[in-house]
């Protein structure tokens, strides 16, 4: 049977309870329906939503009609549409759970069954495996009872609530005109996000013509990520046509946001997902009162540690994923990943928000526009106060998650004690106590440090790799680029060879 992973289920489309498939889903909605209830929840609001992968539709509506058969109010949402709109809608309807049927940024054969709880928040333990445990009682048919959709409310509420944030967090402040290149990446997020720049005030938004209708097949990728080489070369190629000041790419169901800038040479590149973090939560700060909360994940840079404490903020550290962030304490103004997802509004979306992301992204261009300076300065400036911190990430797709299990395991039984020459000190994070005990293992040196764990939703092994080189003055940054450059790429070829 699939079990509850990264906020519910996601699997291969095929028959079986190990694959996505109209029987699965109604058992996973039958087993939620008692859960709920189980905790007094019958009877409360649920919201349902989904993407337009194949099967999505149906998976939908069994998913609201087995919920009304059961006795929940149920809101279905329209269309596809993504996923912070389901996300928003729970909080603000006061909903005691939504499902959104989709499966992100996986491959075309796949979907999934993302769960978020009352607040808008996902699922954490130990919700997800007494839920499969509710599961697996199902033994009766399941009802149905028909659902008729809404109609478009919480899409322009939520609509309304993005196009403030400008005004709510970038404050007054003049804000030049901007051209903006947009991928949706064939996903669900391409009208909404035009619709969400333009009421922000931002008109001159194009789009990717090849990518920007949901398509299910994804045809112009070979994975529908904006982090996988080569998915967004037709975004970085039309802002390099067009003279684009930025360039935004959406994954399939708009949690997540990538930036494109000019790379000062002629052409472009993506930011990494550390990059516009901490852009981001520099931004959020300026704004925010005063021992505001920022957080990131055990895999991300610690950049943002080191400006938060620089500009008064606290700073938090959680597991990866949305589920530990959302929850990574009072006074959040603003959390990422480095796997390019951001919650920028956290008291609306509980949850990483590609729109709302691309919104303020585009909205600080346009503001350091105005003065005459762009993304790319601000990260230099970073740089020479905090040191050039340089990330990569090495992602070995493997046969099963068991292979990817199987390395961590191997490296665990005989740690390094030194990696490209460097003497390394080991972490364990199964060995820890509290809440940042995980399957990963951390090797940090005085420059450099490496974080090796299983992926929760693919078959793959990753390593996330940092160095920090210091730069004292502008005239030493080039130096000092190319030197953690050097050092990042020996940690890279590193990391390339562990799973041979």
């Amino acid at each position: 049977m699939l079990r509850f992973g990264t906020a519910g289920l996601r699997g291969p489309l095929r028959d079986g309870p190990d694959g996505m498939n109209p029987a699965t889903v109604s058992r996973a909605t039958a087993g939620l329906t008692a859960w709920l209830r189980d905790r007094c929840l019958g009877g409360g609001a649920v919201v349902v939503g989904r993407d337009a992968r194949h099967g999505s539709a149906e998976f939908a509506i069994a998913t609201a009609e087995i919920f009304a058969a059961a006795g929940f109010p149920v809101t279905l949402l329209p269309r596809p549409l993504p996923t912070p709109v389901v996300a928003y809608a729970v909080r603000e309807l006061g909903a005691v759970a939504g499902v959104q049927i989709t499966a992100s940024h996986n491959p075309a054969t796949d979907n999934g069954y993302k769960v978020y709880l009352d607040g808008g928040s996902q699922l954490i333990a130990p919700a997800d495996t007494e839920i499969e445990r509710c599961i697996e009682a199902v033994t009766e048919p399941i009802a149905r009872t028909p659902v008729t959709p809404t109609d478009d409310d919480l899409v322009r509420r939520y609509l309304d609530r993005v196009a403030q944030l400008p005004t709510l967090i970038g404050g007054p402040g003049e804000r030049s005109d901007i051209r903006i290149v947009l991928t949706p990446l064939h996903g669900v997020g391409g009208d909404t996000a035009v619709k969400a720049l333009v009421d922000a005030g931002f008109g001159h938004v194009h789009v990717v013509g090849e990518q920007f209708a949901p398509d299910a097949d994804f045809p112009t990728v070979a994975f529908p990520n904006p982090e996988e080489p080569g998915a967004t070369d037709l975004l970085l190629a039309t802002a390099e046509r067009i003279g684009a000041d930025i360039a935004i790419a959406l994954d399939p169901d708009a949690d997540r946001c990538a930036v494109g800038i000019p790379d000062g040479s002629g052409g472009w590149r993506m930011l990494r997902g550390d990059e516009t973090g901490v852009l981001l939560g520099d931004y959020v700060l300026r704004t925010a009162p005063q021992d505001a909360l920022v957080a990131t994940t055990i895999v991300s840079s610690r950049l943002l540690s080191k400006l938060a404490a620089a500009r008064g903020a606290r700073y938090a550290e959680t597991l990866t994923g949305f589920k530990w962030l959302a929850r990574a304490g009072d006074g959040l103004v603003y959390a990422y990943e480095e796997a390019i997802g951001h919650c920028v509004d956290p008291a609306t979306v509980r949850d990483k928000d590609g729109i709302s992301a691309a919104v303020l992204a585009v909205d600080l261009a346009a503001r350091l526009k105005a003065v005459g300076r762009t993304l790319a300065d601000v990260l230099d400036d970073y740089a020479l106060e905090f040191g050039v911190h340089a990330v990569d990430q090495v992602s070995l797709r493997l046969p099963d998650a068991a292979a990817a299990a199987a390395v961590v395991d191997r490296l665990r039984a005989a740690p390094p004690g030194e990696i490209i020459g460097e003497p390394m000190e080991y972490t364990d994070l199964l060995q820890v106590r509290g809440r940042l005990r995980t399957d990963a293992l951390i090797f940090e040196s005085k420059t450099a440090r490496i974080v090796v764990r299983p992926s929760g939703t693919e078959p793959k092994l990753k390593c996330y790799l940092e160095v920090v080189h210091p730069a004292p003055t502008r005239p030493t940054l080039p130096a000092a680029k190319t030197t953690a450059a050097q050092h990042l790429s020996a940690l890279r070829s590193f990391c390339e060879h562990l799973a041979r």
